[in-house]
C-alpha cells in the first residue's frame, strides 16, 4: 500500500464522522444545505491540502537508528587493515572495507555502504569528492 493510500484510508473515519455532523446539523435545521455541503467540501480539501506536510508521518519504509549511516561520509581514525575504527557524524564505528583485501589508511575520508549489526563497511571517497 502507498502512502498516499495510507493516508485516504485514516481520513475516511474523519469523513464519515463529518458527514454525520453536517447531516444533523441539516436535520436540526441549522444550517442551509448548500452551506452544509460546502463545509464538507471544505472538510475534505483541507484533508487533501495537508497531505503534503505530514506524508512523512505515514511513510513505512524508513531507516530507522544505524541504518541511518548508510551514504553518509566520515574519516578513518584507525587504519582499516582489515579492520579499525571510522569517525561518523561524533562517533566511532568499528569499520570493514568493502574489499576484504583492501588497507584505508587513518585520516581518510570515507562513504558508509552498509551496516550489520554495530559494524559498518565502507569505501575511500575518490578525491574529487573529498569536500
Amino acid at each position: 500500500m502507498t502512502t498516499w493510500q495510507r493516508y485516504l484510508r485514516f481520513q475516511i473515519p474523519g469523513w464519515l464522522l463529518a458527514v454525520a455532523l453536517f447531516a444533523l446539523v441539516r436535520h436540526w435545521n441549522l444550517l442551509a444545505e448548500w452551506l452544509a455541503l460546502l463545509a464538507l467540501l471544505a472538510w475534505v480539501i483541507k484533508d487533501f491540502a495537508l497531505y503534503p506536510f505530514v506524508r512523512l508521518a505515514y511513510e513505512t519504509k524508513t531507516a530507522t537508528g544505524s541504518q541511518l549511516l548508510v551514504g553518509a561520509k566520515g574519516v578513518v581514525a584507525q587504519d582499516l587493515a582489515p579492520e579499525g575504527y571510522v569517525r561518523v557524524r561524533g562517533e566511532l564505528w568499528r569499520a570493514v572495507p568493502e574489499a576484504t583485501e583492501q588497507q584505508i589508511s587513518a585520516g581518510t575520508p570515507v562513504e558508509i555502504l552498509k551496516v550489520e549489526r554495530m559494524k559498518i563497511f565502507v569505501r575511500p571517497l575518490p578525491a574529487s569528492s573529498r569536500r
